[in-house]
């Protein structure tokens, strides 16, 4: 496989963008209610979002103008036209874990922790709170389509919170106004509430913006049941499962299993802890669970 050991854009890791989406909406997401699509917080005054944006490290905020500029209905399907094929090679998922742990960040090696501990981190949050073996496994791999990285694709087509193309951009999407750049904000076709789509159509059939959610999805989409597919897909399409945006696209079904989305998003977005996993230690539980349900080797 072709890679880049480098991710390629202005923050320092992929840490970065984490830690501030752990930061806007850690509190939201601890406030989770079983009412499913209503942002758990309608009274936030919209100067509170702008504070975090306001805070936030001039890193993260060219990160997000890069990404609220780029990911345009037309890169989207241009990305799902190279990579959903899975031609770029074969590996297991402990395999992957691997490759992606060579992913060299600038931050301090001595503090941070490895992206297999990141992964394992995850998962081991799901396995204590004694959650289902195919949740605990949608956890550990949650994360794995940052490989992207390695593939040489900007941070920007990698990570992010996640939206609909081709259709209008929600305000509650974080940073905005960087959307005034995007060149499908002059479209008039893209710019209404449904744009190309119809009301309730399911997400299935809506575009989202390109990153390691949807390419980990169709690696995964053969092998875990439904209710981890949407965790793995929609884990970071925020306005959706933690804002209540974008409803009128979803049908009943996507309401259903975003119960789930929203149940894992506290794994997502939980703050780590400074404990760290011991790889070698936990291996053998893991390569039994990731056994039961993919097979040794995936395309990618």
């Amino acid at each position: 496989m072709n890679s880049s050991d480098q991710p390629q854009g202005p923050l320092r890791s992929l840490d970065e963008w984490d830690e501030f989406v752990k930061t806007r909406y850690s509190e939201t997401a601890a406030a989770e209610t079983s009412n499913p699509f209503v942002a758990v917080n309608p009274d936030k005054k919209a100067e509170e979002f702008r504070d975090h944006e306001a805070s936030a490290r001039p890193s993260v905020k060219e990160f997000y103008r890069l990404n609220h500029t780029h990911q345009t209905l037309q890169f989207v399907r241009e990305k799902k036209r190279q990579y959903l094929p899975k031609n770029r090679g074969s590996m297991g998922i402990w395999q992957a874990m691997e490759y992606l742990n060579t992913l060299v960040d600038d931050s301090d090696p001595d503090t941070d922790l490895t992206q297999i501990e990141h992964l394992l981190q995850t998962a081991e949050a799901c396995r204590r709170d004694g959650r289902p073996r195919w949740f605990i496994l949608t956890g550990l791999v949650h994360d794995l389509g940052k490989i992207l990285c390695l593939y040489g694709e900007p941070q920007w087509a990698v990570v992010g919170d996640t939206f609909p193309v081709g259709c209008a951009f929600s305000p509650k999407i974080v940073f905005h106004g960087f959307f005034a750049s995007n060149p499908d904000s002059q479209a008039p076709q893209y710019q209404t509430r449904l744009g190309i789509y119809q009301e309730g159509c399911g997400l299935g059939k809506v575009d989202m913006s390109w990153g390691h959610d949807e390419y980990i999805y169709h690696v995964a989409k053969d092998y875990l049941p439904e209710e981890g597919l949407y965790m793995l897909r929609y884990h970071s399409f925020y306005p959706a499962h933690l804002e209540g945006e974008y409803q009128y696209l979803m049908n009943d079904h996507d309401k259903d299993m975003f119960k789930w989305v929203r149940e894992f998003s506290q794994y997502d977005l939980y703050s780590k802890s400074d404990e760290r996993p011991d790889p070698q230690k936990l291996r053998p539980y893991y390569e039994d669970l990731i056994a039961e349900y993919f097979p040794p080797q995936l395309a990618w």
